[in-house]
């Protein structure tokens, strides 16, 4: 069943002023990096979900298997990150106050409010909630991949300094713990969260492909 004209313009603007918040958020209490990271997969998010699952929702017997396959997997990788210390190390990388603390408030608490009402709809083919779960396909999926690229980056604090510091980062914020993964300084390739990376970027790659083959099939049968 094809959405409203007016519940699809409400859902596309609700999408907008989610990526808006979340982005303001990230850069208020973070720094710049979610901003980029945030912004751009959710554009891509936006452009893809805007041709596909706004105009006809996905049966949910295809996208919700997929969409917590993605998830669960991403919480498995959540758990190295966390175990590894990513927001401090992230902190340090980028001169940035995301603390232990901040890390567990979003993807420990919030995230899971997020994806289990996102799954409840697109048991209900809400279309937002197709918009969140080509989020999660895109950006905690899809962009795990940087994280094979941050042990080669230069630490904005201290590269040098091989132990784990405590230190106050540019925005006047104080972040305890901060490891130091930098290959040249480590001698190992590793950045925390690297080891499980793979996990949340395969079924998300793999439902991205998917789903853009279920919409081609549609539109070419008349159903589009």
């Amino acid at each position: 069943m094809t959405p409203s004209k007016l519940t699809q313009r409400a859902s596309f603007g609700g999408a907008l002023v989610f990526l808006a918040v979340a982005m303001l958020a990230g850069y208020r209490n973070i720094g710049l990096p979610p901003v980029v990271i945030v912004g751009g997969s959710g554009v891509a998010a936006l452009l893809l979900w805007s041709r596909t699952y706004l105009k006809r929702p996905a049966d949910p017997a295809l996208i919700l298997p997929l969409f917590l396959l993605t998830v669960a997997a991403l919480e498995i990788h959540m758990v190295e990150e966390y175990l590894t210390g990513f927001g401090p190390a992230m902190s340090r990388l980028f001169d940035i106050s995301w603390t232990e603390r901040g890390f567990l408030l979003i993807f420990a608490f919030f995230g899971p409010i997020l994806y289990t009402l996102t799954a409840l709809g697109l048991y209900y083919r809400v279309p937002i909630a197709g918009f969140m779960a080509w989020f999660i396909f895109i950006g905690p999926g899809v962009a795990e991949f940087t994280h094979f690229i941050f042990p080669a980056l230069r630490p904005a604090i201290q590269p040098e300094l091989a132990r784990t510091i405590s230190a106050v980062v540019s925005n006047g914020g104080f972040v305890a713990n901060m490891p130091n993964y930098y290959f040249r300084i480590t001698g190992h390739y590793y950045f925390a969260g690297m080891w499980t990376a793979a996990l949340p970027m395969l079924p998300g790659i793999y439902a991205i492909v998917r789903l853009l083959r279920a919409h081609r099939q549609a539109a070419t049968a008349g159903l589009g």
